[in-house]
């Protein structure tokens, strides 16, 4: 809650918010290029934090600011187990909780898919790899859950994985540097999707 208190003094308004981890909490920094340059976009993502986490914050980092729009990415630590072990069906509460405060204060909602992860730079023997503490096959499942909530509740499903998995199914090596966050080449694929997403979500009535 006191990570972003002083932030949220300064910046009063924004027309989106990205709640979420660490790969929106990184999103911004320099060194991933401009975030979203000319728009009114603020990231509120926290590394390590797991769903009901970010659900806790959604009044102060994103309901507050009266945005538009909300891109909701979260799912990731809850499957490695950040905060303890954690279901499917929590998961999905938690964002659809996320996704019923967001609408019931009239913000235009976009659901990401939890991104992919690979096993391509284990740095030794010894090491778990991304693979295994954050299982495709659960990352995909709950992927498709999203789509389908998304889709009855008439809200914008952001898919990022076509664009960021190689012939495996994994995240491209060449898009991240530990098999799980973007590096530059993966925000320069993300971005454009969600601004999309965004504006899509915009349009609809």
């Amino acid at each position: 809650i006191a990570r972003y208190r002083e932030a949220n003094r300064v910046v009063t308004s924004a027309d989106v918010v990205f709640m979420g981890d660490s790969i929106t909490d990184a999103w911004p920094q320099p060194r991933f290029g401009a975030f979203f340059p000319g728009k009114n976009y603020v990231g509120r993502g926290i590394s390590g934090q797991t769903t009901p986490q970010m659900l806790i914050r959604m009044r102060p980092d994103v309901i507050a600011f009266k945005p538009k729009v909300v891109v909701i990415l979260g799912g990731t630590n809850d499957i490695a187990g950040n905060t303890g072990p954690m279901t499917d069906e929590q998961i999905e509460g938690n964002l659809a909780s996320m996704a019923e405060l967001a609408a019931a204060n009239g913000i235009k909602v976009v659901l990401s898919s939890i991104t992919p992860v690979s096993n391509y730079h284990v740095p030794n023997p010894n090491a778990v790899p991304q693979t295994t503490q954050r299982p495709l096959t659960r990352v995909r499942a709950i992927n498709d859950w999203i789509r389908q909530y998304a889709a009855a509740h008439r809200h914008q499903y952001l898919d990022y994985f076509p664009a960021m998995i190689d012939d495996k199914g994994m995240l491209k090596a060449e898009l991240s540097g530990d098999d799980l966050h973007p590096n530059a080449a993966g925000y320069a694929i993300m971005a454009p999707l969600a601004d999309a997403a965004i504006q899509k979500a915009l349009a609809t009535k």
